[in-house]
């Protein structure tokens, strides 16, 4: 018996589905190491041999026949793929979850072993990194990264956001470096202190702002680009470090960092920020990735109500 079955060309058919996912044709072209003339071809060759228009170029977006027949093609492409990588590694979905290092380092890696014991049969592998993920040449289907409020959201088409945490934020030193700064009884006192940051001054100037200190003049005396520098540096005796209780938990409970303020009332934690998985809209409910984000929510919400981190 003859297979009857239609089935259009595979390059022009990969080409429309990444245009889809990236919503654009150099994006596309990126996410297939391609050059963005070949996109642009295989896109019109679909056109032709389907006899329908699929992209409406004026707008740069698919056709509304184009959106019904991607969300049937992604899904089945992603149905190949997965199916595929099953059977090269033995049944286990595996989960490429970038993240941002300080967090990966202090907070999740730890944890990790809970969700292995969860679900033996995903294979996770985590990556800390400080670049955002390109999901679409790098092949991630998870993000994490911590925002500062009012900052750019630079989430690509085609990304989901999820909020994980708005975790409290403070001021936090080693006793050694307390013993020589000598008491700080306000907020505002602290900027006298040497202040060690990730970066420019914009997570100390929010934080003092929403502390009830605006207009305080924030020049930091270190900028070491990753939380656990400035956090290691801060062990070391070098300054005040900004933290949340992600990134502190050990510390504060082994007494290696306090947190600074009158003596039995330390500055309030305000939260300046949140920390939010990103996840390819066509992989959102994926079996594996819905376990790994609702795990990895429920993690972060226990956290999150510690009684023992106060938010203030």
């Amino acid at each position: 018996m003859a297979d009857r079955r239609v089935f259009p060309p595979f390059a022009p058919l990969r080409a429309f589905e990444a245009f889809g996912r990236t919503r654009g044709i150099r994006r596309a072209a990126e996410f297939l190491s391609v050059d963005h003339a070949v996109v642009s071809r295989h896109l019109r060759a679909l056109e032709q041999w389907t006899g329908v228009p699929l992209l409406d170029r004026t707008q740069g977006t698919l056709t509304e026949a184009g959106k019904a027949y991607h969300e049937r093609i992604a899904a089945a492409l992603d149905e190949i793929a997965q199916a595929t990588q099953a059977l090269r590694s033995g049944d286990a979905p595996q989960l490429s979850v970038w993240c941002v290092p300080g967090f990966a380092f202090h907070w999740l890696v730890r944890r990790l072993g809970t969700f292995r014991a969860e679900h033996p049969g995903i294979d996770l592998v985590l990556r800390p990194s400080d670049a955002r993920a390109s999901f679409w040449s790098d092949g991630v289907d998870a993000d994490i990264r911590y925002r500062l409020d009012g900052a750019a959201d630079d989430a690509p088409p085609g990304i989901r956001r999820a909020e994980l945490a708005r975790p409290p934020v403070f001021p936090v030193a080693s006793p050694e470096f307390l013993r020589r700064a000598g008491a700080v009884g306000t907020i505002a006192g602290l900027a006298g202190l040497p202040l060690l940051a990730e970066g420019d001054s914009d997570e100390w100037r929010i934080w003092f702002a929403r502390a009830g200190a605006a207009g305080v003049q924030v020049s930091p005396a270190a900028r070491m680009w990753h939380a656990h520098l400035v956090l290691a540096a801060a062990r070391e005796g070098q300054g005040v470090a900004l933290a949340n209780p992600f990134l502190v938990e050990d510390d504060l409970r082994n007494g290696t960092l306090v947190r600074l303020g009158p003596e039995g009332a330390p500055f309030p934690g305000v939260a300046i920020g949140a920390y939010a998985l990103f996840v390819p809209e066509n992989r959102w409910n994926r079996p594996a990735l819905v376990r790994f984000r609702t795990w990895l929510s429920h993690m972060a919400e226990a956290v999150r109500a510690d009684g023992t981190m106060p938010e203030g």
